[in-house]
């Protein structure tokens, strides 16, 4: 879930003071206060009666004496003065006594005192007593402004289980962990605050703490030599983790382990956008621009230049971070390297990195776990049915059993773990055949034909439904689309695109299926279009791409903090 409100942080937490008053009945209140002065819940010698019982007791009966003529003087009057002092009472008591609006009127006061200083024992109350929005809104305001709550000694407080939440929370918004780990240093001093009692919950606390996003400088200044982390096995496996994945980064980006540790926080949830890559432009040349595009703002922005300009290549996401353009051609050749750019980096660019077995063009990419299949293409002298797969974990390519059919400019989408190409063309006929990958059985099996015969047809799934989008018949562009659900084992028509299109972009965000660019048959395009499955409606997006493009490639990611918007 995003949180979009921003919580306050105040400059200084005084004493205050809240009036609440009915404003309904006054008349009947009028009424009501002038018998007020019949009715009495203690004997006139109840403070005589408690300063008999215990010190404690005493305090103790005597504050509640007192909330309880407040909530009775509220039941007469509809008025009721909630300051600092009577707070603490006056929650638990209208819990209690299920007074729901002075209960509220509590949880209105306590919202207005939430700072740095006062929000942990505010979180405590709003606990205690089940005020949920208190809670929640007390919750954000700690994520929001992190730093200012833990240099407090109220944070110190905080129970084991409150701290994990806090740290292990996405939304947490710290000075960046690239630099100062804040979060780093408020767990180490919140364990030795209470040794003892707290130090065998170190290692749960670590898992939390997000080291290989630290610089290595910082993790050699100031976590190496710390001695907590060294008397615990588990603590040092931690640092050992963040110095080797400084040591990869360096070496080669795709194998990066993927685990919460080196996942960067989003405050305000995951936001995704759309990437765009390569493609012929105007003048059929061939693209080394990217761009993407954010729903949010309905805009298109430059993204990092590409090592090499290339289009109908494959594109690919492993480990929601690391993006791989596969392949593809340009005006000198059929093209076998592939290039890869990690959006979790400080300064994101494309780097090479493992070039596929073979020269492809007009191929189909899919990704099942950390695994990249490339299928089918021209190599420049055949159409292709071989297949390969990239195992991201030991870096190395390895071919699968060959397709049925030869086909390129063709579509791929992943539904279930099974890999569907659908489409393209061979050295004779456009395809409106579709055949189906098993990864367990190594095993290509056919599907049911399509409705139209597809070359040039982009591919998405949304809600467990695959989609043909638009294509080439070898006569003409369609805007046509047809949907295929593996339930039924048949492929449907939908309603047509607003433009005809071939070798467009599809990607997946926010429930839509996104078309982007393509050729219309006489030109290339920048225009957007997107689908909405519960409308059954295609709708123009009016932001169109800054560079109109074909054979372009589109993938949902989330955006990278580095981008800017």
């Amino acid at each position: 879930m995003q949180n979009t409100k921003r919580i306050p942080v105040l400059s200084r937490c005084e004493p205050a003071k809240h009036e609440y008053k009915k404003s309904s009945y006054v008349e009947i209140y009028n009424v009501l206060q002038s018998l007020r002065k019949y009715v009495s819940i203690f004997p006139c010698n109840a403070h005589t009666f408690f300063r008999k019982k215990s010190r404690s007791s005493y305090y103790q009966a005597v504050g509640l004496y007192s909330a309880l003529q407040l909530l009775i003087d509220f039941i007469y009057s509809g008025k009721i003065s909630i300051t600092e002092k009577n707070v603490k009472i006056l929650l638990p008591a209208s819990n209690l006594l299920q007074l729901q609006e002075v209960k509220n009127a509590c949880c209105d006061f306590l919202q207005a005192q939430i700072c740095p200083t006062k929000v942990i024992g505010i979180i405590a109350l709003a606990d205690l007593h089940s005020c949920t929005k208190l809670l929640r809104s007390s919750e954000l305001f700690i994520q929001q402004h992190f730093s200012e709550v833990v240099e407090g000694n109220e944070f110190l407080s905080l129970s084991s289980e409150q701290i994990v939440k806090l740290i292990s929370s996405d939304e947490l918004k710290a000075p960046s962990e690239e630099k100062v780990c804040k979060i780093f240093e408020s767990v180490i001093r919140w364990v030795k605050h209470d040794l003892d009692s707290r130090k065998q919950i170190l290692p749960q606390l670590m898992e939390h703490v997000r080291l290989p996003l630290t610089s290595k400088d910082y993790i050699s200044k100031n976590v190496v030599d710390e001695p907590l982390l060294n008397n615990c096995f588990k603590c040092k496996d931690y640092v050992f983790e963040a110095l080797r994945f400084h040591f990869i980064k360096s070496e080669e980006l795709i194998t990066i382990p993927h685990n919460i540790r080196t996942k960067p926080r989003q405050p305000g949830g995951t936001h995704k956008v759309i990437l765009v890559v390569c493609g012929r432009g105007h003048g059929s040349v061939e693209l080394d621009s990217t761009e993407w595009y954010d729903p949010k703002i309905n805009q298109w922005q430059t993204g990092p230049k590409m090592i090499t300009p290339r289009y109908a290549g494959g594109l690919a996401v492993v480990n929601d971070n690391f993006v791989l353009c596969l392949g593809g051609r340009n005006s000198e050749s059929i093209l076998q390297s592939v290039d890869g750019i990690d959006l979790y980096s400080d300064s994101p660019h494309w780097r090479p990195t493992n070039d596929m077995l073979i020269k492809r063009h007009w191929f189909a990419v899919g990704v099942i776990n950390n695994y990249i299949y490339v299928v089918g293409g021209h190599d420049g002298n055949s159409y292709l049915n071989k297949a390969d797969v990239f195992d991201c974990r030991t870096r190395e390519w390895h071919t699968i059993s060959n397709m049925s059919t030869k086909r390129a400019g063709h579509g791929l989408g992943v539904l279930n773990n099974i890999l569907y190409v659908v489409g393209g063309s061979n050295s004779v006929h456009k395809l409106n055949s579709v055949e189906c990958y098993h990864p367990s059985l190594d095993k290509w099996t056919p599907v049911a034909d399509m409705c139209v015969r597809r070359s040039g047809v982009g591919v998405g799934v949304l809600h467990d439904v695959l989609y043909a989008v638009g294509c080439w018949d070898g006569a003409q562009v369609w805007s046509s689309v047809e949907a295929y659900r593996p339930s039924t084992g048949v492929w449907s028509p939908i309603p047509d695109m607003h433009l005809s299109r071939r070798s467009a972009g599809v990607a997946v965000l926010g429930g839509l299926l996104y078309v982007i660019g393509g050729h219309d048959g006489v030109s290339f395009l920048g225009s957007v279009e997107c689908y909405n499955p519960n409308t059954n409606t295609w709708s123009m997006v009016t932001a169109s791409m800054n560079v109109a493009r074909f054979g372009g490639r589109a993938v949902a990611i989330d955006v990278p903090q580095y981008f800017k918007t």
